[in-house]
């Protein structure tokens, strides 16, 4: 099966959506079928580039927040658009934006099934606007993507039952499926046996939250939690991660220690991939703390590793699922509640562990082999 992939930008670093683009390509290949991509060039001129390569767009004013992100936007050329789409059986939106617009209408013109995943909420975008509070302006959105881009696509993956749920209420025609993203599977580092001071409540705690610094992760809820916190001397914060709001974020931790709440200096740092491996593994808790969240492939790799979570439960995120038990679970922007779900397993470090072994058998699940398999099955359905 030819199957061709569309997005902007498809080799963003610290991007989710183009990181999981990345992965599910290579998991198809794997499984053996024949996939291109159509995006934006590799800014990484050594490194590969997508087979169908289009040109940037730059959108005037409000360029320099697109950067920030960390993203950028292709330019349509309709020429190498229907080179590539002659070539499919059938054709993947990642996005609902303007590139993807007009490739469906290429796409229709030759007679090509379509399909798409739902990868990000409106909130997202607003939230890098400033506008994330405005539910009017994500209503009005995510309308407008649904008539001008999914309800044209016959197929649509849900990554989570979340999302599948608001494209229901939101009247979405296509078929949806409830697909994840998936993990590449990665055995944990973590040892069998605690460390030796494990169970001493006296160590460094170290809370973790790995995720970009921006307004829908809300980090700032975690550093609100800390001054509840019983253990609050006594833990070690660190956030993993880059994005708009790094240098608020950086000094609204580092007040924690200037108010003397924690004697631990708050840690950031951008780690690789066997770095952050390394530090969910440490981890004593794994933090999420986002409002706006399809699913969260950071913490589906914190608890791959072993990581026992505490996950905010909201009406725009589907990334609590992952949670086996409501120890783990808090109602988004609630610190208070997060402080107690914190304090509860700081103080039960033996259960703590014996959680961690669950979390990760319990992300076998996700194989991103079983993912592929899935889409393969969705995009059949779509071409037949």
């Amino acid at each position: 099966m030819k199957i061709l992939f569309i997005l902007n930008n498809f080799y963003a670093t610290g991007n989710g959506l183009s990181a999981s683009a990345r992965r599910t390509v290579e998991a198809l290949k794997a499984a053996g079928q024949d996939v291109r991509v159509v995006s934006g060039p590799n800014d990484d001129l050594g490194g590969p580039q997508p087979y169908y390569r289009l040109k940037w767009y730059h959108f005037p004013l409000v360029q320099p927040i697109i950067d920030a992100q960390g993203y950028h936007f292709a330019s349509t050329d309709k020429k190498i658009l229907e080179e590539a789409i002659r070539w499919a059986d059938v054709v993947h939106m990642e996005e609902p934006f303007v590139l993807e617009v007009n490739a469906y209408k290429i796409a229709k013109k030759l007679g090509k099934p379509v399909t798409g995943t739902y990868h990000l909420h409106p909130e997202n975008v607003f939230s890098s606007l400033w506008l994330g509070w405005c539910k009017t302006a994500s209503f009005l959105l995510l309308n407008a993507w649904r008539d001008l881009a999914f309800n044209d696509w016959s197929h649509i993956q849900c990554p989570t039952q979340n999302v599948c749920d608001r494209l229901v209420r939101h009247h979405f025609k296509a078929k949806l499926h409830v697909i994840s993203n998936g993990l590449v599977p990665d055995a944990s580092i973590r040892p069998d046996v605690p460390p030796e001071d494990y169970l001493d409540l006296q160590r460094p705690l170290k809370v973790v939250y790995i995720g970009r610094l921006s307004e829908e992760k809300d980090q700032p809820t975690l550093i609100r939690a800390i001054r509840h916190s019983a253990f609050a001397d006594r833990i070690q914060l660190q956030f993993a991660g880059h994005g708009p709001k790094a240098k608020q974020y950086k000094r609204m931790a580092m007040k924690l220690y200037e108010d003397g709440v924690v004697k631990y200096k708050p840690e950031f740092m951008f780690c690789t991939r066997d770095e952050l491996r390394a530090l969910a593994a440490g981890a004593d808790l794994c933090i999420h703390c986002a409002t706006t969240e399809v699913e969260g492939l950071s913490i589906m790799e914190a608890l791959q590793q072993g990581a026992v979570p505490v996950i905010a439960k909201g009406r725009h995120t589907g990334t609590y699922q992952f949670a086996l038990d409501d120890r783990s679970i808090f109602q988004e922007k609630d610190d208070q509640e997060l402080a107690r779900k914190m304090d509860w397993w700081l103080s039960h470090p033996q259960e703590r562990w014996e959680e961690g072994k669950r979390y990760i058998k319990s992300m076998e699940q996700y194989d991103i082999a079983h993912s592929a398999q899935a889409l393969i099955k969705m995009f059949q359905q779509a071409i037949a």
